[in-house]
């Protein structure tokens, strides 16, 4: 679906099934997508699901220098500070999520120092060259 970001985050209450249905998807996908999942009767509050099919290979185009500003929220923030998480480059006290933000950039300069990058070239501001190393799943938004 266009522009529906790839993860839940489990709020108190919520269920498996009640996911599935509010993301148009089936119970039995949302398993499939989730083997972490051993008890399908069994969530927890801030558990991250996957919603829709894992990344297909397509990666999200270099949005420019300029979109990562403190004005921005956006879910391709979201979605690179997750792959910063997976990437073992996470300063964020909580968990990623639109605001471009100071973990956003603190998490980004890790990655940039772990790709061998330094001085202004590790500043926490995504560039080409490191963004399209992070693989950074294709949002596929339109009408924005």
């Amino acid at each position: 679906m266009n522009g529906t970001p790839e993860f839940y985050v489990v709020r108190e209450g919520d269920t498996l099934s009640d996911i599935a249905a509010r993301h148009h998807v089936s119970l039995d996908q949302i398993l499939e997508w989730n083997p972490q999942i051993k008890n399908k009767n069994l969530i927890h509050p801030k558990d991250r699901i996957r919603v829709v099919a894992p990344h297909g290979g397509e990666d999200e185009p270099f949005p420019g220098k300029d979109f990562f500003r403190p004005s921005v929220s956006s879910p391709i923030i979201e979605a690179m500070g997750w792959r910063l998480v997976e990437e073992g480059c996470s300063a964020y006290l909580d968990e990623p999520d639109y605001q471009w933000s100071e973990a956003d950039r603190k998490s980004y300069a890790k990655f940039q120092r772990k790709l061998g990058f330094t001085g202004s070239d590790a500043d926490g501001i995504p560039g080409r060259v490191s963004w399209e190393r992070l693989h950074v799943p294709a949002l596929h938004m339109s009408g924005e």
